[in-house]
Parts: C-alpha cells; sequence; structure tokens
C-alpha cells in the first residue's frame, strides 16, 4: 500500500487503539480523546481515506533509539502480568505517580510513538502532517512520567536528524513545560525547544532563565493567561525566533490543557488561539508535524484539535455543527462535575467564544526576556 504524500493535502494519522482505552475510570485520562477527534472529523466530511494512515506500533528497536531496553521489557512485562514488582515501580516510576498499569500500558504508547515516527518519515521531504495521538513531552530514557510512558516528540525528531535535517523547532503550547523533550535535547544544537506553560505548574520546570545549555526558551504564563496575551508572544517572541532559526522543519504540541475548561490547569484560551497559532506557524517551515498532548475535558480537547485539522486544511469552521457531528459530541461521557450539565455549545458548535483581554505587564516583560534572538 502506497502512503499519502503530505506535500499535496495533509495527512492525518490515528489508530482506533485509543478508542476504549482508560488508564483507569479515576484517572484524568478516563476521558476519550483521539477516537472522539477522529469521529468528530469524520462527521464533518473532512477526513478523505486516501490522506488518512494507520498508526503502526513502533517496535522495540525503533523505541530504543532514546528509550532504555530494560525499560521497554518492563512496559511489555506489565502490559502481559497488569502487575509490576516494587523494584520496577521504583526503579521505572510504573504504577507510581500517576503512571498506573493498564491494559495497553505497552501497546498504547508505542501505538503513539509508530504513528509520530511514521509522520516524521512521511514528512522527508515536506509537506503537513497531524497526528493527535502523539505529544507525550514528559517520557523520560527509562522511566514514566506525568502520564507519558514513552516520547514520541523525542523519537520523531531523532529520525529527522537521522535523516540529515539540521534545524529543527520543537514549540509546545501545553499547559505542563515539556520537560522530557527539552532535556532530551538538551546538549543537541540542531534542536530548538521553546515550551509555553503555565508558571508553577507540575513538573515545576521550564523557568525563563533555563535555556538547558542553550537549546531551550521556556515562557511562564501566569494564571489565567489569555487569547490576547499568546497573540502577543507569538507575534513578539515566538514566531520572530523561530523566523532567526531558519528551521527546515517544525514539530508543535498542541496540548489542550491551556484551554480555560481544562481541570488540571489554571489558562484561559479559546481554542480560536490555538487554531491562530496553528495557521501562523505553518508558514515558517517546509515541513509541519502537528501532535496532540495533554488534555482532559473530552468536549474542548475534541472540538479543538478537530479544529487544528480544519485550519490545517484551510477548511471554514460551521457556525452550528451539522446533526451528525453533534451526535458524536452528545455521545461522550465525563464525570467531573462540569460534564454532568454542559454548557449547549460545547454540543452545538466547534469554535469557542474568544477569550480576549489585555496583556498584563508580566506578559511584556517576558517577551522583552527573548526579543532580537539571534542564532548561529
Amino acid at each position: 500500500m502506497s502512503l499519502p504524500d503530505p506535500r499535496i493535502r495533509p495527512v492525518y494519522v490515528w489508530s482506533d487503539i485509543y478508542r476504549g482505552s482508560t488508564y483507569g475510570p479515576k484517572h484524568p485520562l478516563a476521558i476519550p480523546r483521539v477516537s472522539s477527534c477522529t469521529d468528530l472529523i469524520r462527521a464533518l466530511g473532512w477526513l478523505d481515506p486516501k490522506f488518512c494512515v494507520e498508526a503502526p506500533m513502533a517496535t522495540i528497536e525503533q523505541l530504543a533509539r532514546f528509550h532504555d531496553r530494560d525499560y521497554l521489557a518492563a512496559l511489555q512485562q506489565a502490559e502481559l502480568t497488569q502487575e509490576v514488582s516494587a523494584e520496577v515501580r521504583a526503579r521505572h516510576r510504573i504504577g507510581a505517580e500517576g503512571n498506573p498499569v493498564y491494559r495497553e500500558i505497552f501497546s498504547r504508547p508505542a501505538t503513539s510513538a509508530g504513528g509520530t515516527m511514521l509522520a516524521a518519515r512521511l514528512l522527508a521531504q515536506g509537506g503537513v502532517v497531524h497526528c493527535p495521538g502523539g505529544g507525550t513531552h514528559h517520557g523520560r530514557k527509562d522511566r514514566a512520567s506525568g502520564f507519558c510512558y514513552l516520547n514520541d516528540p523525542v523519537l520523531a525528531m531523532l529520525q529527522w536528524l537521522d535523516l540529515g535535517l539540521e534545524r529543527i523547532v520543537y514549540l509546545d503550547l501545553d499547559a505542563h513545560h515539556g520537560d522530557g523533550v527539552q532535556d532530551a535535547f538538551a546538549d543537541e544544537g540542531r534542536v530548538l525547544t521553546i515550551s509555553i506553560h503555565e508558571a508553577g505548574r507540575w513538573p515545576g520546570t521550564g523557568l525563563a532563565t533555563d535555556r538547558a545549555g542553550g537549546a531551550a526558551r521556556n515562557l511562564p504564563v501566569p494564571p489565567g493567561f489569555n487569547d490576547s496575551e499568546l497573540r502577543y508572544l507569538l507575534r513578539e517572541t515566538v514566531l520572530p525566533m523561530i523566523h532567526a532559526f531558519r528551521p527546515q522543519a517544525i514539530f508543535l504540541q498542541t496540548g489542550a490543557d491551556s484551554l480555560e475548561e481544562d481541570p488540571l490547569a489554571r489558562l484561559s484560551l479559546s481554542n480560536n488561539a490555538y487554531w491562530e497559532a496553528v495557521r501562523a506557524v505553518r508558514r515558517l517551515a517546509p515541513r509541519l508535524l502537528v501532535v496532540g498532548g495533554g488534555g482532559y475535558n473530552p468536549y474542548t480537547v475534541a472540538r479543538c484539535w478537530a479544529g487544528i485539522w480544519a485550519s490545517l486544511n484551510d477548511v471554514a469552521i460551521p457556525d452550528h455543527l451539522p446533526r451528525e457531528a453533534e451526535t458524536v459530541l452528545r455521545g461522550l461521557v465525563y464525570n467531573r462535575a462540569a460534564g454532568r450539565n454542559p454548557p449547549p455549545h460545547w454540543f452545538t458548535t466547534l469554535r469557542d467564544s474568544p477569550r480576549e483581554g489585555s496583556v498584563r505587564a508580566e506578559i511584556a516583560v517576558l517577551a522583552d526576556l527573548f526579543r532580537d534572538e539571534v542564532f548561529a
């Protein structure tokens, strides 16, 4: 089977492994995300089968490009037995710190990694790929971290480096600092990592002064961070920085937990801000790989990521959803308080009301820290 060319039009990478897969009923990732996004895009008629590819499960050899083999073996064993020893828990943080043992503990993250690495290969000659199942940016070489068992962004960008690319930008919009990616490339001058995240939020890293050996730029923002403030940072700092770096490829992580309705952060973006950022970044490199990441409200995640796909395809977003798309959203289950009485627009529209506001002094100061960056 021949693979689609993302230079002709954007390619969508997905997998049904996410459908029904859950970290457990009380975990923030008990919710459906990739399956809901995909179903919503299909219901809107935006998914051409010729440009839709199912993610393969990555092999151990592929994963070992970054991850330790002992750790990979421990994940496989945990999936097989559905338990871990105290030694494995302590060494690899499997079954600890929000990283539960669950049914697809190896196969699901290995599929996320396989999809993102496939996307990187598809982009060898250029184009755009959207892989919402990717974005597990906390994963470490030898341990789970922050709900992430593997680090698919690192694995994909290593593939780009292996293909000979020499200037790669990683831009992270997740509410949580992309610590695993930053640390993996701390000594790699060919990769510039830029993370916009909530200040003081777990994992507590990503201070503005942390440049990780010169390869990172961190923009920690205060609670209430709004659409106007993201637009300001993009215009004044992030986009000029990317332009100055002259990337051959951009990896964009669009964790949806920076949306106002997300339960695990205190930022106040609307999905309009994500879509605007995607359109702006798309113009800055011949290769663009867009993944998901965080996001713990199924209604807002599905609507945001579906709108990202529309933005990548220059598709107009309707004011009101057709019945088939509304049915997808009405079929979601969200056991937090907000899910018991969802507002009507979570069912009937994709687009949030814009969340504009003043640009606070701390945002302007943050932008000034990174203004006029120069790269060799």
